[in-house]
């Protein structure tokens, strides 16, 4: 397991920084490409949704209950899931509604009239709370690769398909308020690096206790994390772009995928 450490930071690094690709895409396109981003969307909650379920939450439990045995190892997997979920739940409440990145967007609502302090603020603060949220997502796509690489490129492919919507809400409000496109990038960007740090973070302090128990927890909280990711952000988020249907046909292909990535790797 240990052999995949480096591309487990490496599959997060780059999910992480998928942010600079939204900032990138605010700055070259005039119009947000709702049925783009729409499918996009839906179709990572699939493959978050999907491989949640079936294969991470399956695989704790499993683990756990070798372990452990069945009944206590059961208990323990469907009560780390949920664990995982009340976790990044109580980040999300923290963060308000009106600042929170995770609120669809459009490029063009942005402009100079909403006024330059309250622009600058709106940013810094998007790029806030892009830091906490990215926390957790870090770990998953982590813990997740060290389990299982080829699921870890698929949720870290998923995550960075979630995290371009994020480098829009951070980029463009900074970009108004200041007129520098390269502050608002790298402001953008490097709110994305919190997702390697969570990994790192949490890699540090969990290493003297990693054992089977250990990564069976883990890879139970992390599927409920997803679950919640997914539910409360990617799915809402696609349908707010204003494609219910689009949403719904990503959200069924993102399980396709999966589920034929599952079946043939």
């Amino acid at each position: 397991m240990h052999e995949n450490l480096l591309l487990a930071f490496s599959l997060t690094l780059l999910a992480g920084l998928s942010t600079g690709i939204g900032s990138a895409l605010a700055f070259f396109t005039k119009r947000t490409n709702k049925a783009f981003l729409a499918a996009s969307l839906g179709f990572s909650a699939g493959v978050m949704i999907y491989v949640s379920f079936v294969d991470l939450l399956a695989v704790a439990q499993h683990t756990l209950s070798e372990t452990l045995g069945e009944s206590m190892g059961t208990w323990l997997a469907t009560g780390s899931f949920f664990g995982g979920i009340l976790v990044v739940g109580l980040i999300d409440r923290l963060i308000p509604s009106y600042e929170n990145p995770h609120e669809a967007r459009a490029i063009e609502e942005m402009s100079e009239s909403v006024g330059q302090k309250r622009l600058m603020r709106m940013g810094v603060l998007a790029a806030i709370a892009i830091a906490v949220h990215n926390f957790p997502e870090g770990m998953a796509t982590f813990i997740s690769t060290l389990s299982d690489p080829a699921i870890g490129v698929s949720i870290a492919g998923a995550i960075a398909i979630h995290n371009i919507p994020e480098g829009i809400a951070v980029s463009v409000p900074v970009f108004f308020a200041t007129g520098s496109r390269k502050k608002a990038f790298w402001l953008s960007f490097l709110s994305g690096l919190a997702e390697p740090l969570g990994a790192l973070i949490g890699y540090l302090l969990l290493r003297p206790f990693f054992t089977d128990t250990t990564l069976g927890v883990l890879l139970a909280a992390v599927a409920g994390v997803m679950v919640f990711v997914s539910l409360d952000e990617l799915f809402p988020a696609a349908r707010e772009y204003g494609r219910g249907h689009l949403a719904i046909y990503g959200l069924i292909a993102g399980m396709a995928v999966m589920a034929a990535s599952l079946l043939l790797l």
